[in-house]
């Protein structure tokens, strides 16, 4: 495994591919480097289509570093990490090119928010998604505009209110979250190539304003997210929080 997030390109197609040994969680310095990647993808004017995808040994994405939540000693740090996952979404809804999610396992927390903020999502049987944040003490508060979104405020009180519970590929698929379902991986990745290539193929500027209609009323993220990022980074530091995210990091 090649940690960390890295960028390939060919005939008009972009693959970011993120890695962490530990599920594909995210650390604050590979949720900055996602944030450029994209940044630096956007402004590719030979990259028509991006595929968001993961290293598919281990899950799609575990969310947040347990670690690095349980180094957090103050809220304005508690901020400042979350404004990583806030940083990534915002930079994700201004991409003009689509971004297509191959999702191969499960997501939880910050991985369902990467892949609410993906425009088309192909996956396998296997991924399935939860939001544990209300069970850990913070709620899932920078996500939750994403996921909204995406697959409306019934859903998300659903999926956010169970954190104790896994929701099924069938359930994802059937609330929008997931687009098609696959069921063995090789098929998976045809899909997803075949679907780029097929997107790459259109003309740019119409897709550019097709996204951007899509992504309508999101102009005020940028505030709402930071916003919810500083509820999120309070929230972390109270202790029955700090108690819970341990237990579960001894318990891994």
């Amino acid at each position: 495994m090649l940690e960390g997030v890295q960028i390939s390109t060919n005939a008009g197609v972009a693959r970011i591919h993120f890695a962490h040994a530990k599920q594909n969680a995210f650390p604050a310095t590979h949720l900055k480097d996602l944030k450029e990647a994209f940044e630096k993808v956007s402004k590719d004017k030979s990259v028509h289509v991006i595929v968001l995808q993961s290293e598919p040994s281990v899950a799609f994405c575990a969310g947040a570093s347990f670690d690095e939540l349980l180094a957090v000693n103050t809220p304005e740090e508690g901020k400042v990490f979350f404004m990583g996952f806030a940083n990534v979404i915002n930079a994700m809804r201004r991409c003009p090119q689509p971004i297509i999610a191959r999702v191969h396992g499960k997501a939880v927390g910050g991985g369902v928010g990467l892949i609410s903020a993906c425009d088309y999502a192909l996956a396998l049987p296997t991924a399935e998604v939860k939001l544990s944040e209300i069970a850990i003490g913070i709620g899932p508060f920078v996500i939750a505009p994403v996921v909204q979104r995406k697959i409306g405020t019934a859903a998300l009180s659903e999926l956010s209110l169970s954190s104790h519970s896994w929701k099924s590929v069938d359930w994802a698929k059937q609330k929008g979250l997931y687009a098609e379902i696959l069921p063995t991986f090789d098929q998976l990745d045809k899909a997803v190539d075949q679907h780029a290539k097929r997107l790459a193929s259109y003309a740019p500027e119409a897709v550019a304003a097709l996204k951007k209609e899509l992504w309508h009323n999101t102009d005020d993220w940028d505030h709402r997210l930071s916003s919810n990022a500083e509820i999120t980074g309070r929230l972390l530091l109270s202790k029955q929080t700090q108690q819970t995210i341990q237990n579960i990091k001894n318990n891994q």
